[in-house]
């Protein structure tokens, strides 16, 4: 007789996997018209795309990895890459981001491949959109919409879609617009219906009633984002009241940071190979093999050029980061260029602790991630420049015990040994004890317990009425 496979129950990573999987855009099916200055509102719906880059500095090599990595953010979004395009220039065309020549060779290029969007390597301004879309006459997109379409698909929690909304209406605001006379007409006279003599006037246009309407949702939003983080905020203060060393995940998007989690904790944070998977920030516990108790944290991922309305509207996710005691760097290994992405996600955690007035910012330890899928020749290479990284995989296991032993050492570094004698009538004190420090002895005398700990220097700091001795055994 055959044993049935033992069923478990989903890790809520895999029922969030599921979720997003149960909803996928279906190439092919487009209503979408073929001039889009047809239309006055319109849905960012990406389905066949052309790619289009303006090469300004740097390498043939580094210009290529950044159309790769657009092409990502473009499959993460829902899109089908049709066609990329780059364009060596001093800088990017003021009027049509291409210029004139080019943007008439990337009309021909849309009606040859049958895209119906163009996504651009950059951030276009209004009259810029506006030009190229005449000219080719399809929808055009930057990579700060793009951006904000993948985050409006991920955004799970309250406060995740409530960031998403805010970011995308900063970003929607001065690109408001419209065709014809619908977005100029005015609410006076007969024409509005709005109360007849006295009340007749010039009025709003359609689009400042739009402007107006869309500036109220946004203060609307923000307060109550500060509502959120207040929540948040008395969550870490009573992680930090226990004595808990809280060790945040920071890294490049789809670094491996969510793998990293799970690998480290056993617990089942979504897991997915995209940009942009993991949105809000989810927090796991795990206890170290001397017996410490830690806290990690997986945050949102960073790119290069995040838009600056999802740093702002972020906020509450990075701090995260600005209130960690360790922040451990994820890195993908098989990058093209790593370098690249550690700039890339150390300039946005300094602008963030900038702004919060942090002049010494918390000591961050390097893991290089994805090392079962590099090279040999490259691996020696990383290892060279990356002295004091910890290299591992997250999908094979293969460092995962090195990278506790480095922050054992890290936590470790902050305790203290104190012999404390707590009376019988403080028996809170010693459950407290043996939940979040490490009980190195214990001796019952007539006046109560004398017992000797190490434990975290904040911790220590709530019972000093009690410390007896220091590092000596009890009795």
């Amino acid at each position: 007789m055959t044993e049935s496979p033992e069923i478990t129950d989903p890790t809520t990573g895999e029922l969030q996997l599921d979720d997003r999987a149960s909803l996928q855009r279906v190439a092919g099916l487009s209503t979408e018209l073929t001039d889009v200055t047809e239309v006055e509102y319109r849905q960012l719906r990406l389905e066949r795309v052309v790619l289009v880059g303006v090469w300004t500095s740097g390498t043939a090599a580094e210009a290529q990895a950044s159309m790769s990595e657009l092409a990502a953010l473009a499959e993460t979004a829902g899109s089908q890459v049709l066609e990329a395009v780059i364009q060596r220039r001093g800088k990017p065309d003021s009027a049509t981001y291409l210029g004139s020549g080019k943007a008439a060779e990337l009309r021909e290029i849309v009606l040859a491949s049958g895209a119906d969007t163009v996504i651009c390597d950059g951030e276009l301004t209004p009259a810029q959109l506006t030009a190229l879309e005449k000219v080719v006459k399809v929808k055009v997109i930057d990579r700060t919409a793009l951006i904000l379409d993948i985050f409006a698909q991920h955004a799970t929690s309250r406060e995740g879609k409530a960031q998403v909304s805010l970011a995308q209406m900063e970003y929607m605001l001065p690109r408001l617009r419209g065709w014809g006379e619908s977005m100029s007409r005015q609410a006076g006279g007969r024409a509005g219906s709005n109360g007849g003599v006295g009340l007749r006037g010039p009025g709003e246009t359609k689009i400042e009633t739009d402007r107006r309407r869309i500036r109220e949702r946004m203060a609307k939003l923000r307060k109550e984002i500060r509502g959120m983080k207040t929540a948040r905020t008395v969550k870490r203060a009573a992680r930090r009241r226990g004595g808990v060393p809280a060790l945040t995940v920071v890294g490049y998007t789809n670094a491996g940071k969510s793998s990293l989690v799970n690998a480290m904790t056993g617990s089942g944070v979504l897991v997915q190979d995209a940009l942009f998977a993991t949105l809000d920030p989810t927090t796991r516990r795990a206890t170290l093999a001397d017996g410490h108790e830690v806290v990690f944290t997986d945050t949102v991922g960073f790119v290069r050029h995040l838009p600056t309305q999802l740093v702002e509207a972020f906020r509450s996710t990075l701090e995260e980061a600005v209130d960690a005691d360790l922040l451990i760097h994820v890195v993908d290994g098989s990058d093209a260029f790593p370098g690249k992405q550690i700039s890339a996600v150390r300039q946005v955690l300094g602008e963030v602790f900038a702004e919060d007035g942090i002049d010494a910012p918390p000591p961050e330890l390097l893991v290089i991630n994805k090392i079962d899928a590099v090279d040999a020749a490259t691996l020696t290479a990383l290892r060279g420049e990356y002295r004091d990284a910890v290299f591992v995989s997250a999908r094979t296991g293969e460092g995962i015990a090195e990278l506790f032993a480095r922050v054992t050492e890290f936590v470790e570094r902050g305790d203290v040994e104190a012999v404390l004698a707590v009376p019988f009538d403080r028996g809170e004190v010693i459950a407290r004890l043996h939940q979040s420090a490490h009980v190195l002895g214990t001796e019952h005398t007539a006046d109560g317990t004398r017992i000797r700990v190490r434990m975290p220097a904040a911790l220590a700091g709530e019972f000093t009425d009690l410390v007896v001795g220091g590092a000596a055994s009890p009795g």
